[in-house]
């Protein structure tokens, strides 16, 4: 068996399990979880007839570059939503199978692993944290190190890049960003991505910036700053740059698994060279009902509608017993809840015990990095659900939060 599979850590939902382990939720309570990143709302009537109406397409085999009509609907989208002039649909976008895929296939193509044998100085991927855990273990499986970066609550959970030492910089082969991030919400700004693309004009390392949450936000006037728009707005092309994007949050269906990748076009032909033999093509029915979902925004915006009325609802209402804000974007609330008294595992597992509501302790999240383990004391409460069930879970956390005062 392959080696590097022993480094990988346990999922974060697996080390929920473990903790709920034994217990039996208080009787009276219907579950309410927050725990699973997964949306409820309903899939829009659209691209279920889309993809109904391309079943026959069940019949062949799906290309891994993707449909001509798909990459041109996947390119038209990217320069209407980040006000680019020209986005080569024949070699700057690749379909893939859901961003997770990808995200975890491109560590596979960008990645030396020539020197993993060197135990003294592997390649390095740097990730934020706490970060999505793909991250971690496409870096360990490519040969690689993880390199945490922190991040910091009283900087907005910006990672401080100027504190990694110049000899990480000097190994680092790939770097992955989330923005809007996981769990924090937190928005890069222009600023922040001045100083990526600095970082990797001097050393060389590829920056994939994983935005699916981009179209979670809470101001239409307002939507998220992207990676290649940056780009744009600092007057550079997509080198070393890649975005990561995906149908599951902005459309409601993550069960098509859909989603693409876009920029430098060098690492996309070897990355689809990769993808030629990884076999991870996404079905042609897929491909057709995407591009109907790529192509409407009313449904985007109906979807953003419901999340600006859940936390406009229910960040109030856990405010007054938990430290949490509105975030930046996305359709996370990480909430302190050093307050109560409870580490954040502790919180999770009585409020699971006495209110039958699931949310995820932020230890989960994080690596214990530079001393510390960012995550500890946060939980992340992902309000996926329909409003109505949202709330009335935001009352149990506020009741079970009182009830720790009495």
């Amino acid at each position: 068996m392959n080696p590097l599979l022993k480094t990988l850590q346990s999922y974060p939902f697996e080390k929920l399990r473990a903790l709920f382990e034994g217990i039996e939720p208080r009787a009276g309570f219907t579950p309410i979880g927050f725990g699973i990143g997964e949306p409820k709302h309903p899939t829009p009537p659209l691209i279920r007839e889309a993809v109904i109406a391309a079943l026959d397409g069940l019949a062949s085999y799906p290309a891994t570059l993707g449909s001509e009509p798909l990459r041109q609907a996947i390119a038209a989208w990217v320069m209407q939503r980040y006000g680019l002039e020209k986005v080569n649909a024949a070699t700057e976008v690749l379909p893939v199978s859901g961003s997770r895929e990808a995200l975890f296939s491109l560590a596979q193509t960008v990645i030396d692993s020539r020197s993993a044998g060197m135990a003294e100085a592997p390649p390095i991927v740097l990730c934020p944290n706490p970060f999505y855990q793909i991250y971690e273990g496409a870096a360990l499986l490519a040969g690689a190190e993880p390199y945490f970066v922190n991040s910091d609550p009283a900087r907005n959970f910006a990672c401080d890049y100027s504190a990694v030492p110049e000899a990480v910089w000097a190994r680092t082969q790939l770097l992955y960003v989330c923005s809007p991030g996981n769990p924090t919400g937190a928005v890069l700004t222009l600023d922040n991505w001045r100083e990526l693309f600095a970082l990797s004009d001097k050393h060389g390392f590829v920056i994939a910036s994983d935005e699916c949450y981009s179209e979670i936000y809470f101001d239409e006037a307002r939507p998220p700053l992207g990676g290649l728009e940056a780009a744009r707005l600092l007057g550079r092309g997509f080198e070393r740059l890649v975005m990561l994007s995906s149908l599951s949050k902005r459309s409601n269906v993550p069960g098509m698994r859909s989603g693409f990748v876009a920029g430098d076009a060098a690492i996309l032909k070897d990355f689809l060279l990769y993808r030629t033999y990884h076999g991870a093509a996404l079905s042609t029915m897929f491909q057709r009902a995407s591009i109907v979902a790529w192509q409407d925004e009313t449904h985007v915006r109906e979807n953003r509608a419901k999340y600006v009325e859940k936390f406009a609802t229910v960040t109030p209402m856990l405010a007054e017993v938990l430290d949490v804000r509105l975030p930046d974007a996305a359709f996370y609330l990480w909430a302190n809840v050093e307050r109560t008294g409870l580490t954040d595992t502790e919180f999770a597992a009585r409020l699971y015990a006495d209110y039958n509501v699931t949310v995820l302790p932020g230890s989960f999240l994080a690596r214990a990095a530079h001393g510390t383990n960012p995550g500890i004391g946060f939980v992340r409460i992902a309000l996926v659900a329909e409003t109505e069930e949202c709330v009335e879970g935001a009352r149990r956390i506020v009741e079970f939060c009182r009830s720790l005062a009495s």
